[in-house]
């Protein structure tokens, strides 16, 4: 066997044959579902609280009369999605001007949206609403502050992933650290739209 033959071989093995999912893609499609397992679990036992309490936490919508400023978070963390995908899509195509513009526009939209999270969180300890304040503000603020870390690392790996793409490490056929920030910051988007709907959608539709 040839030394090029032989090379060809193993990079089948750990890539795939053509047009299948590589080993390191169903690696990261585990990671993201264990992660959304344990965010499964902050839901729920943020849900929990409010049938132990029979109703009487959804007073956070009132408390917080910040819903609206959640909602421009939500929206602009689905726009940031949305230029995420274009940084991936730019990548698959071999343009790096495209990649390059699209990670700059998400990791400024994804910071945004931890600068409005650090202006609610604020605006709700000034009203005496923090960690202390009983079973339901740790269960508030283990919530919304796990997905903000996630935001935090999410924009801290697409940093890496932008100063790659400019040094020109990522390709056409070579670009996976990039899939992947792609398919982490889809996921942080989804999971918060979960959170947005039961911290403030659902007290807002029960008036």
């Amino acid at each position: 066997m040839s030394a090029a033959h032989g090379e060809q071989v193993l990079l089948l093995e750990v890539h795939g044959q053509e047009g299948e999912r590589s080993i390191n893609w169903w690696g990261m499609i585990f990671f993201i579902a264990s992660e959304a397992l344990i965010f499964a679990n902050l839901i729920a036992a943020y849900l929990y609280l409010e049938i132990r309490d029979g109703g009487h936490v959804w007073s956070i919508a009132k408390l917080l009369d910040t819903w609206w400023l959640s909602g421009i978070n939500t929206g602009i963390l689905l726009i940031s999605s949305a230029f995420m995908h274009m940084a991936g899509s730019g990548i698959r195509k071999g343009n790096q001007k495209q990649a390059i513009w699209g990670l700059v526009i998400t990791i400024a939209l994804g910071l945004i949206f931890l600068g409005g999270q650090a202006f609610e969180y604020t605006e709700l300890f000034n009203r005496g609403f923090d960690l202390q304040a009983g079973t339901f503000g740790s269960a508030f603020f283990s919530l919304t502050g796990f997905h903000g870390l996630h935001v935090t690392i999410g924009a801290i790996f697409l940093l890496i992933c932008l100063i790659r793409t400019i040094r020109g490490d990522f390709t056409e056929k070579k670009h996976f650290a990039l899939q992947a920030g792609e398919m982490y910051w889809h996921f942080v988007d989804v999971v918060w739209v979960f959170v947005f709907t039961v911290v403030y959608l659902v007290p807002l539709l029960r008036g």
